[in-house]
């Protein structure tokens, strides 16, 4: 087991949480990795709904760890990065990240990986890469994805640091909230998004991440097909019941049932 990343499971909650608070919580090998194992692993657990990625310390996560990029050469971690920063683009279960303090660099990139970011007053965030002399290769797709394109190469050729509310202006982030109040709030929306009927999440989540590089025609067709794979799913049924009745739906998919 990892020392970087602490893993915890509370009911259908998932989290995952940052702990490196000595290096800032920069992305190591080793951290990247459980990050990915993790997230990855969970796609086929149905007791598991949704991922909530935190941190230890006052730093959500600094970005790469550049000394260990140094030691370790050009080539190292190569398709590790970008499987870490494509768990947004892939994953099954929604990622809500609760960020407190600065998410710099890859730190943003892991971010931009979320489908629901709850960020501090006073957090900030930056593409800083070009200030050691990197482009953002492997992060850029989950920020043009987050923020547009055109956003995404201002922050990117600017390198400058931005704060919460312009983050939230921008599309990175979601809700802004006190420091006080950004654990309740983050794993109150976590809580709720797992308890969603997951088959149905899944059919969702697949048709976003198909519909993000097909044509509208291909796009359409594969709604088509999810929307009757949906119809066809336990989950609707249920829900269809539970409505008509005034009841509190049971989603066959939660108990591991199709």
């Amino acid at each position: 087991m990892s020392q970087t990343l602490e893993v915890n499971r509370d009911g259908r909650l998932l989290r995952l949480t940052l702990s490196r608070p000595e290096k800032r919580n920069a992305l190591n090998l080793e951290l990247c990795q459980a990050l990915v194992d993790a997230v990855d692993g969970s796609q086929n657990d149905a007791s598991v709904g949704a991922i909530l990625i935190d941190a230890k310390g006052e730093v959500f996560c600094a970005g790469m760890d550049l000394d260990e990029a140094l030691e370790a050469g050009p080539t190292a971690g190569l398709v590790l990065h970008d499987q870490l920063f494509t768990i947004g683009s892939r994953s099954a279960k929604p990622i809500v990240a609760a960020v407190n303090g600065p998410a710099i660099a890859g730190g943003a990139g892991l971010v931009a990986n979320a489908h629901i970011v709850i960020a501090s007053h006073g957090s900030s965030f930056g593409v800083t890469e070009l200030r050691v002399g990197m482009w953002p290769f492997v992060i850029s797709r989950a920020l043009v994805a987050a923020m547009g394109e055109r956003r995404a190469l201002e922050l990117t050729l600017s390198s400058r640091i931005f704060g919460a509310n312009e983050a939230k202006e921008y599309g990175l982030v979601h809700h802004v909230v006190p420091p006080i109040e950004l654990e309740e709030r983050a794993e109150g929306i976590a809580r709720q998004l797992a308890e969603w009927p997951s088959a149905v999440v899944r059919f969702g989540m697949a048709y976003t991440h198909q519909a993000r590089v097909l044509d509208g025609q291909r796009a359409g067709q594969v709604a088509l097909a999810l929307r009757a794979e949906n119809f066809r799913n336990a989950d609707f049924a249920e829900g269809v019941h539970a409505f008509k009745e005034k009841r509190r739906p049971v989603w066959p998919s939660n108990q591991g049932n199709q």
